[in-house]
């Protein structure tokens, strides 16, 4: 299955969220490090629908799970 490339910049458009460069810095600035034990779509900083849409994309493998374990890692570095 070919993958439709994305820029960091449209999750954070799919997820709702500001997406310049600076509030994406902000917003891992805020909400990192997530705990080890804790999965992305858990995270409190999530509202309901943004977390079906994380859980879904990694579930289903879709073309956004690629920048969805990139937003991962990014929320794990301390």
């Amino acid at each position: 299955m070919e993958h439709p490339d994305h820029a960091f910049s449209e999750l954070f458009e799919q997820l709702g969220l500001a997406s310049d460069a600076a509030a994406i810095k902000r917003f891992i600035d805020n909400n990192a490090p997530l705990p080890d034990d804790m999965e992305l779509a858990d995270a409190p900083c999530w509202n309901e629908g943004q977390a079906d849409f994380l859980r879904e994309a990694k579930e289903d493998d879709a073309d956004w799970a690629e920048l969805v374990d990139q937003l991962d890692a990014s929320l794990r570095k301390p």
